[in-house]
């Protein structure tokens, strides 16, 4: 075997990822040295992607797209499975009924975002533009709602359903949506300081995948031992991932064999969405674990969250940096209008739903509530952490777990809108009928988040 630079398959891959790495780190301490970046709250990895896209587009760095999207797809789903492997925290059932509305409220601005993008997509659609892809209304919540990945993941998608530059459009909306979240975010934390409803902070520079996790718990398997603990955490996000390849390709073969209809639709979306796969094995997993170890067979916790976290950190990292540089602007051509639209009417609806929701389920801590969806559903939970750490700098308040346990929640009320992303791409009628389906599950979760434990407050 060829050892040296020609072997271009053996070396590029190290290459590449070298560059993300430098550039992390080169967005790390221009985030730390330079006021303004740092005043922006915008977090390094999303900086990183935006130097990474920029050295890309003017020709000054080569790197392979295609490597860019491998690492989009490969990230978010290793992240969301090392997510779903940790031990969750024992929670009362006013705080179990808080996550679980913090979830409705984060599918319900999904199916917001949805409904103002079908709405511009469709509107233009039947007028100034019937050649646009009237189903790509749905890329505004997958962009803003859920990040880079998911915007990959869909937009590519609706390319092989027939929407030109349905990636990079995607993933442009989620690059703005970084941009709207630290942009806005910061310009309303200044108006409230100097009106003085809320008090200045001092920055703490924190990403927001981290989590303040106890490293050895009971039961752990010791740091010391044969094998390393971070092994074991990265073993075990790995052999989940293997089984989440074998189950989804064993589904669409079988699938292929009976019914090539429904395959085709099927399939994609198994693909696409092979991370809710994984960690919907990876939950099961961590149950099966707890059942061995009460059964006695199996007598220490392998999981640790901290590791745990870590290595979802490091893969949602990896993800955003090259999730942004693989934009390719020239697919946004034919798409301006739409997409600016889209990213300034989503944003202001955004800010304006979750304002006042806030103030009905989070009456105790508003701005808090506030500031860490807001920072969540433009950006990633990340840049909800960054503002949520102006107004309450040491967490004091439910707000920041609302984030985790409302995520939790958010992947159950969530599943039926992946229905919805391919239904909505066969016809015009279907995106039509789409429509009328968000706004019944809309009303659906603002039933329950208004009702939902209100009758046992009562008695």
């Amino acid at each position: 075997m060829d050892f040296s630079s020609a072997n271009i398959e053996l070396w590029s891959p190290i290459v590449q990822t070298g560059i993300i790495a430098v550039l992390i780190l080169i967005s790390n301490t221009l985030r730390q040295k330079v006021s303004f970046i740092r005043n922006s709250l915008m977090p390094t990895a999303v900086l990183a992607g935006f130097i990474l896209l920029l050295l890309r587009s003017t020709g000054i760095l080569k790197i392979n797209t295609e490597y860019l999207e491998i690492v989009t797809y490969h990230a978010i789903a290793l992240g969301f499975i090392a997510l779903s492997l940790r031990i969750p925290e024992k929670q009362s059932e006013s705080a179990a009924l808080v996550g679980s509305k913090s979830g409705a409220l984060i599918v319900s601005t999904y199916l917001v975002q949805a409904l103002v993008g079908l709405v511009i997509s469709v509107g233009l659609g039947f007028t100034v533009m019937p050649e646009l892809f009237k189903a790509s209304g749905i890329l505004l919540p997958m962009a803003y709602g859920q990040g880079p990945g998911q915007a990959n993941n869909v937009g590519t998608t609706y390319e092989v359903l027939g929407m030109t530059g349905g990636r990079s459009f995607g993933l442009s909306l989620a690059a703005t949506g970084y941009l709207c979240a630290c942009v806005v975010g910061v310009i309303y934390l200044n108006i409230l300081h100097r009106r003085k409803k809320i008090q200045s902070a001092e920055r703490i520079e924190i990403s927001g995948s981290v989590t303040v996790d106890i490293f050895q718990d009971k039961n752990e398997i010791p740091i010391s031992e044969s094998i390393d603990k971070l092994s074991v955490q990265a073993a075990l996000v790995a052999a989940v991932y293997l089984l989440t390849y074998v189950l989804t390709n064993g589904i669409t073969s079988l699938l292929q064999a009976i019914a090539p209809g429904v395959a085709s639709t099927v399939s994609s979306l198994l693909w696409g969405f092979n991370f809710i796969v994984g960690s919907a094995l990876a939950t099961g997993c961590r149950s099966l674990f707890k059942g061995l170890r009460k059964a006695k067979i199996m007598n220490r916790q392998y999981q640790n969250n901290y590791l745990l976290s870590r290595v979802s950190g490091l893969a949602f990292d990896f993800m955003i940096v090259a999730g942004i540089a693989s934009i390719d602007i020239s697919d946004l051509s034919g798409y301006w209008l739409v997409f600016t639209l889209m990213a300034v009417v989503g944003g202001v609806v955004t800010f304006l739903f979750l304002y006042f929701m806030a103030k009905k389920l989070y009456p105790d801590y508003f701005y808090e509530g506030f500031f860490s969806m807001f920072g969540m559903l433009t950006g990633t939970i990340s840049s909800g952490v960054l503002l949520l750490r102006e107004v309450d700098p040491e967490l004091k308040t439910p707000a920041s777990n609302n984030l985790i346990t409302g995520s939790s929640f958010g992947i159950i009320f969530g599943a039926p809108m992946l229905l919805l992303i391919s239904f909505a791409a066969k016809s015009d009628l279907s995106v039509l009928i789409s429509i009328g389906l968000i706004v019944v599950y809309l009303a659906v979760l603002l039933i329950f988040m208004f009702k939902a434990g209100k009758r046992k407050n009562t008695k």
